[in-house]
């Protein structure tokens, strides 16, 4: 009897642990809690998250096993998604933190994603590439040199997550500075203003920069097959990540899922071109002789053809999502706030 109370002690005494990890880590603000101190607490909770994804002394030996898909790498994938919204929490915060903290700060996250970017940028182009093989598999999947392609791509990745999975050195250097950023951040004294009177000004930034960076991608995209347009496009979908972490911060769910859509539109769009920059060029690799140029060009015209329709349909969507003056934006989201607030 004894033993059996001990031990449903102990589940419950987990069960509540976890619970409340879970509480304290999750990205949006709870019932009850003043928005300063829940910026605090997620910004925290990120941190905490991201360095314990890195804590583990095993990343990359069951890697360098030959087991793919294993937990490091989606480790590596969870720990960059912290880093991200982290830095568009820090943007909520730029004016509360003060230009060169906000710069400093931003610079160390944006730095220690990239150091961990390698193996997951290697997955997305394989990804892609099937995505478009099981959109045309008429016109693509039955050509030897595009399958020689996916052969090298995967060979790629396979080499990139060993680089990245097994660099313990460079895992190490950013667990340290994002430590360090930790102590930073539990130091915060917000103010506590009613509403999102805290990061209203910041939010309004967001929003007004990616109305600007959605007006730039509608002039480069008319006529473009360069990298003009795809430059363009890429910059717009940080700004539209930003909106889209920040209405997830303050609960405004309509307004996250849209910018979510648009997001995933323009992720599309990005890796579409990132794949077509990776082509070798025509008689190299996959693509020599007369069947190979072939197969390049069929590759192209369906990267292309893709891009045409996602581009279309984030341009439209961002028409709806911009539609209106950054000052009125905020007065909506303000309301918005306050209604999900009152619950």
């Amino acid at each position: 009897m004894g033993i059996g109370v001990a031990l449903a002690q102990a589940e419950r005494a987990r069960r509540s642990t976890k619970a409340k990890r879970a509480r304290e880590r999750r990205f949006a603000q709870l019932p009850g809690e003043q928005l300063g101190e829940g910026l605090q607490r997620m910004a925290l909770g990120q941190l905490d998250l991201a360095i314990e994804l890195l804590t583990d002394e095993r990343q990359g030996e069951r890697h360098r096993h030959g087991h793919r898909n294993t937990p490091d790498e989606r480790a590596i994938h969870e720990t960059r998604k912290a880093l991200k919204r982290l830095r568009a929490l820090l943007r909520l915060l730029r004016e509360e933190l003060g230009e060169r903290r906000f710069a400093r700060e931003d610079a160390l996250l944006r730095d220690a994603g990239r150091s961990l970017a390698g193996a997951r940028d290697a997955e997305v182009v394989v990804n892609t590439l099937d995505a478009l093989l099981d959109r045309s598999p008429a016109k693509l999947a039955s050509r030897r040199a595009v399958t020689e392609l996916r052969k090298l791509l995967v060979a790629e990745r396979e080499a990139a997550a060993r680089r990245t999975l097994g660099d313990g050195a460079a895992r190490a250097e950013v667990r340290r500075e994002l430590i360090g950023l930790r102590e930073q951040a539990h130091r915060w004294s917000l103010p506590e203003r009613p509403g999102i009177a805290v990061v209203e000004s910041d939010l309004q930034r967001v929003y007004r920069e990616g109305r600007r960076r959605h007006r730039r991608a509608g002039r480069s995209v008319i006529g473009d097959r360069g990298k003009g347009g795809a430059r363009a496009l890429h910059e717009w979908r940080k700004r539209v990540k930003d909106l889209r972490y920040a209405a997830e911060i303050l609960n405004l769910r309509p307004l996250a899922h849209r910018a979510d859509t648009l997001g995933e539109l323009l992720g599309e769009e990005h890796d579409l071109a990132l794949l077509a920059a990776l082509l070798p060029p025509p008689g190299r690799g996959p693509f020599k002789g007369k069947r190979g140029k072939q197969s390049r060009k069929a590759l192209l015209k369906q990267i292309a053809r893709r891009r045409r329709r996602l581009r279309k349909r984030a341009l439209r969507e961002g028409e709806r999502l911009y539609r209106r003056r950054p000052k009125r934006f905020t007065q909506r989201a303000r309301r918005a706030h306050a209604r999900v607030s009152r619950g």
